[in-house]
């Protein structure tokens, strides 16, 4: 007995081994199809403003497809992808809300609303948008309020914008006279697109030309597809024991794209 009593125990040594060895290829495989995903598939980001309201909200989390407009650097983490330009993918359209870096300082990620692409004019003249020098339409919907950034109630009108090509999408204006409401006219050059927040009195975008300006297409990330959580700021992502009485139930997998013009199928 005393003969097999070491082999016993060398068995169980060798066993124990041999788990914490699979447990560790596990860990290192789920990192790695981890990295896959968010590089080439979906990325999730959150809302830390109300520049986008009343599209997205502070306290919004969704995923960012990375494959619609291709890859470039900023499509892999902390940008290493060791080239320059775009592979792959088609280019953004009017409406889309994209996320990119911002061009200024690419170690921060902006989220904004592609209203013009290359070759486009935009202006905006009183407070209504003007591109290729038509202005964009925009229909009354109605006054709202919220709670600004900074605290305090903030009051808006409610408008549903139509952009060149019928897309929809909502936007908020405090009024026609604000800091941004005349500015000069914009040529968006080759390779670049021109982006806006929806809560257009209160979001600082491509019409601040040295903060954020034309955005390059190779500094996109992706464009925003969903949401997959909303909390109303009591509770952290993590605070599980919060989320009954904090989460967004109604916002839920809301898909964030625009309203698109319904094709015309007589005849096709």
């Amino acid at each position: 007995m005393s003969d097999t009593a070491p082999v016993v125990e060398d068995t169980k040594k060798t066993s124990a081994k041999e788990e914490w060895s699979d447990m560790a290829k596990t860990a290192i495989i789920a990192v790695i199809i981890a990295l896959i995903i968010r590089t080439f598939v979906f990325e999730p980001f959150n809302i830390p403003s109300s520049s986008m309201r009343p599209t997205l909200l502070v306290g919004d989390y969704l995923f960012v497809s990375k494959y619609e407009y291709g890859y470039s650097r900023h499509s892999f983490p902390f940008g290493v992808g060791g080239f320059d330009g775009r592979i792959m993918g088609k280019m953004p359209e009017r409406g889309d809300v994209i996320v990119f870096k911002l061009p200024s300082n690419t170690s921060v990620d902006y989220i904004k609303r592609v209203v013009a692409l290359p070759g486009d004019t935009v202006q905006v003249i009183g407070g209504r948008l003007y591109i290729n020098d038509e202005r964009v339409e925009r229909e009354v919907v109605g006054l709202k309020d919220y709670v600004g950034d900074r605290g305090g109630n903030v009051k808006v009108q409610h408008y549903i914008e139509t952009l060149p090509g019928g897309v929809m999408h909502d936007i908020f204006e405090v009024s026609d006279t604000e800091r941004l409401d005349n500015t000069e006219k914009y040529r968006v050059p080759d390779g670049h697109v021109f982006a806006m927040g929806d809560n257009r009195d209160n979001s600082m975008d491509s019409r601040v030309l040295d903060h954020v300006g034309y955005i390059p297409v190779e500094n996109i990330v992706g464009r925003a597809e969903r949401l997959f959580f909303s909390t109303n700021g009591k509770a952290r992502i993590y605070e599980i024991w919060k989320w009954p009485f904090s989460i967004r139930y109604n916002r839920l997998f809301d898909a964030v794209g625009p309203v698109k013009p319904v094709a015309d199928k007589k005849g096709a």
